[in-house]
């Protein structure tokens, strides 16, 4: 079984060197050798989590009003405090113990309930002075995020030299790479991260457990290593999902796909530690893959990495976890256990490290030189929580919290036995990136001690020499640049801001531009966010999970990409985005309808009984009797109130929506403005009357079967007279079953997803949309009916910009099959409600900024 106290760190380290000295060949797992079924989820694993179709009930009702409270504020996704920098350590932080609930899921596995961990962490920072407890933020359903730090103790002067070092490591890494002091006295940072998916409890347990062993020891080794390093626990990074025993948080969302988003407070927390913190090693406790899956990962690999100082690092790591893990003794046949799992060695392809959505793969953009996933391997949660006695429950979380904490010492140990190189290696890693250098190409010879290296494990990217942010490109993008630029600071990206003209690339730019110089340490972060992203669909057969997100193509804002020259900007660094809004002195006002501000804007004008008009190419026209609220809006929102003459052609009114959709859809629609009332098949069967709910549309995309519904629900929709807008296969399915509208949907390849060429009609529902949207499963429509208007139709050639879209199995719904079809399709049903078709995924994880008022313009649009 898993040691204990304080002789773990004398053996890891002997483990760790011994496994080091073997050259591994490509071994087959015992999966692959036909091992029966056992407990945990056999490998490779099935994709999951995708769009997330499963049907939104709406989060609790704390979460709810804090969502619809930051959308009302206009709160960005990248507003998050930083951390403590002041004072030495411990920083104990007396903790108040929420309530206890007898509910918590975690109980029956026989592990910490979310309300023991406060006073359990208390009493850890009683025992000595090497642990600190710092509130690092609240998760949706408001309960604090925990992160422990456990080092030997610094004063105030020597916490701040730490901090010096830190910062020179990043700010000038040459510098840095060369300064004996940083080299003797920096302790190098390891994270590791637990329970980000709530349903996925024993990382918490067994960080729980290693911290009051290091607490505790009274060895010089593990003095040593103390004095040497700070290593920070995120103790649960999901409050929320352990208790309720969900993968998501309170607001719905798999929190393990939100670090390009940034849409919700824990990954926000967790983005702000490894900004505040810099680890150079890190590690995400997840389950159940049985065996024990150890990251690096297949192909393909993330473009914008360092990736041989990455997999030299990644790889020695988890052939030190791997065999810690399997040193534990648990076997197949005695326990259920297989052994360890190391994707990159053991795997052709399925878990890839491609998209920056996970957290392992954003550590290496703050500085992480070896980031993993740790998959333990004794299933507990869904179906087997519910079906398995709880003595079996309990027997496979307690291996698996063996397993997590067997993994967590051995990558302690690795820093501990490599904190020389691995800090070298991050150093490196930021001296490249400001030196503006060539990413060194994967190969036995460039990464020694990894076997195995292929060009299928090939993947650079050309920086480009900057990128702008053009001021002054049409009212309607500033709000959009504003957004972008907030989160390139958020993600801790240098921007400056131009304080006169100027011409880069044969290119005239005015003053207050923002530009971002791809000469910095955080070039990788700039890139991922910025960059159009790369079409991979002929590099492998099948990903994990998305492929493309380009936030410079979704984001509303206009992007320039200048691939070389010199940078003469006269700028100036940004902390936060210029203010934006603006109201006309005179006359009445228009107000754009392209951005999801403006959406919220509008919405609160219509809700606080202001006649707003809309005109044919989708703008809002506000009677200067409303200038007041339209100033208290522009400053709240940062949006734009243009003077105009315009009359408009038809009201808006103020609209609610009833919506079976995701969790990501719904929190979209929340950030528009729009009041929501989720409803499903079964909400509708049970008698939902929708005059009383005041209702005046229907969104549809998960959850609402239409050939469920009993006669009496159908009588009662198709008499409300409310707008449907449909999206994805389930929302066509819908439009179908219910005759709607006059359009056969097309089905893609099911897997395909990234970032597309589209082309806008224009007028009430496109007229200035951007140029790019997004698909997940995509769909095109053919054979409509007279008076169905194509709204938006998929670029010719190839319209995929990004991602990863095939052919499927007899060679139909690829790219090309789309090209030039209809992406989004209008119309009226019989009843004569208006209705709107989507191919494509506008509100896909709240992430597609851009793309979002087309669903807002279709909701308010009669």
């Amino acid at each position: 079984m898993g040691k204990t106290g304080s002789a773990w760190v004398a053996t890891a380290t002997t483990a760790v060197l011994g496994a080091l000295l073997l050259a591994p060949a490509h071994a087959v797992p015992a999966h692959a050798a036909g091992a029966p079924p056992g407990p945990g989820s056999p490998h490779p694993p099935v994709r999951e989590g995708g769009k997330d179709t499963t049907p939104f009930s709406g989060p609790p009702a704390q979460a709810s009003g804090e969502a619809r409270e930051g959308a009302a504020q206009g709160a960005t996704p990248g507003a998050t405090a930083g951390l403590r920098k002041e004072g030495g350590y411990p920083r104990r932080t007396p903790l108040t113990p929420p309530p206890v609930n007898p509910a918590d899921k975690s109980i029956k596995l026989g592990l910490a309930p979310y309300h023991s961990l406060a006073p359990r962490l208390n009493d850890l920072q009683r025992l000595g002075d090497r642990v600190s407890v710092e509130v690092a933020g609240r998760s949706a359903g408001g309960h604090e995020l925990y992160l422990v730090t456990v080092t030997a103790p610094e004063s105030a002067r020597q916490a701040g030299d730490q901090e010096r070092m830190r910062e020179l490591i990043e700010n000038r890494p040459a510098t840095a790479a060369k300064d004996p002091r940083v080299k003797a006295a920096y302790k190098t940072p390891v994270f590791i991260n637990n329970n980000i998916h709530g349903n996925e409890w024993e990382g918490t347990d067994a960080a729980l457990k290693l911290i009051e062993e290091l607490a505790k020891a009274k060895d010089a080794r593990t003095a040593d290593l103390l004095a040497k390093h700070r290593i920070y626990l995120n103790v649960t990074a999901n409050p929320d999902g352990r208790i309720a025993g969900t993968r998501a948080n309170g607001n719905g969302f798999d929190l393990n796909r939100d670090f390009i988003t940034g849409s919700q407070p824990e990954a926000r927390a967790i983005r702000q530690i490894a900004i505040d913190k810099q680890p150079a090693v890190m590690l995400d406790l997840h389950g159940y893959v049985n065996g024990t899956l150890i990251e690096p990962t297949t192909p393909p690999h993330g473009e914008n990495y360092e990736y041989d100082l990455f997999l030299k690092n990644a790889y020695a790591n988890a052939l030190g976890m791997e065999k810690a893990v399997n040193g534990l003794g648990y076997t197949e046949a005695k326990d259920g256990v297989r052994p360890a799992v190391i994707p990159f060695r053991d795997e052709k392809e399925g878990w890839d490290d491609w998209p920056p959505v996970f957290t392992p793969q954003y550590m290496p953009f703050q500085g992480a030189v070896a980031s993993h996933t740790i998959e333990f391997p004794m299933a507990v949660n869904n179906e087997e929580y519910d079906s398995l006695p709880v003595a079996e429950l309990r027997r496979r979380s307690a291996i698996n919290t063996d397993i997590a904490g067997a993994a967590m010492r051995a990558a302690l140990d690795y820093t501990y036995s490599r904190r020389s190189s691995v800090l070298a290696d991050q150093i490196e890693t930021f001296r490249r990136s400001a030196a503006g250098e060539a990413q060194r190409p994967v190969s036995e010879q460039t990464v020694p001690g990894v076997p195995g290296i292929g060009p299928e494990d090939v993947y650079t990217t050309t920086f480009p020499r900057a990128y702008v942010i053009p001021a002054g490109r049409g009212q309607q993008s500033a709000v959009a640049a504003a957004r972008l630029v907030d989160h390139l600071v958020a993600n801790d990206v240098r921007v400056e801001r131009a304080r006169s003209g100027f011409r880069l690339a044969g290119r005239a730019y005015p003053a207050g531009s923002y530009v971002v110089d791809m000469h910095q340490p955080k070039r990788g972060i700039a890139n991922v966010i910025l960059a159009e992203g790369r079409d991979i669909s002929a590099d492998v057969s099948t990903m994990y999970d998305i492929s493309g997100w380009s936030l410079g193509l979704l984001w509303g804002a206009t992007v320039d990409k200048v691939a070389r020259g010199e940078l003469r900007v006269d700028g100036r660094p940004v902390l936060a985005a210029a203010p934006t809004g603006y109201v006309a002195r005179h006359g009445d006002l228009r107000l754009r309808l392209d951005d999801p501000k403006e959406l919220a804007a509008v919405n609160a004008l219509l809700a606080q009984g202001v006649a707003v008009r809309r005109t044919a190419d989708g703008a809002a026209i506000v009677p200067g009797s409303a200038r007041a609220r339209a100033e208290v809006l522009a400053e709240r929102y940062g949006v734009v109130f243009a003077a105009t003459k315009e009359r408009g052609v038809a009201p808006l009114k103020r609209t609610r929506v009833a919506a079976a959709l995701s969790a990501g859809e719904l929190f979209a629609l929340r950030e528009m403005g729009f009041d929501v009332v989720p409803v499903s098949t079964a909400v509708l069967n049970g008698g939902f009357d929708w005059s009383k709910a005041g209702v005046r549309a229907l969104y549809v995309s998960a959850g609402l079967e239409y050939g469920e519904l009993t006669p009496a629900a159908r009588a009662a929709l198709r008499t409300s007279g409310v707008g449907v807008v449909a999206v994805g296969p389930e929302g066509a399915a819908f439009n179908a079953a219910a005759g709607l509208l006059a359009a056969k949907a097309v089905a893609g390849n099911g897997d395909a997803n990234g970032v597309v060429r589209v082309t806008n009609a224009g007028g009430a529902l496109t007229g200035g949309a951007p140029a790019h949207s997004f698909v997940y499963s995509p769909l095109w429509f053919t054979g409509l009916g007279a008076g169905v208007r194509v709204e938006q139709s998929y670029g010719g050639g190839n319209p995929l910009v990004s991602g990863h879209w095939r052919v499927d199995g007899n060679g139909t719904g690829g790219p090309k099959d789309a090209a030039g079809r209809a992406a989004v399709v209008s119309g009226r049903a019989t009843t004569g409600a208006p209705v709107v078709l989507f191919g494509t995924e506008p509100l896909f994880r709240d992430h597609p900024k851009g793309v979002f008022a087309q669903v807002g313009r279709a909701l308010l649009t009669r």
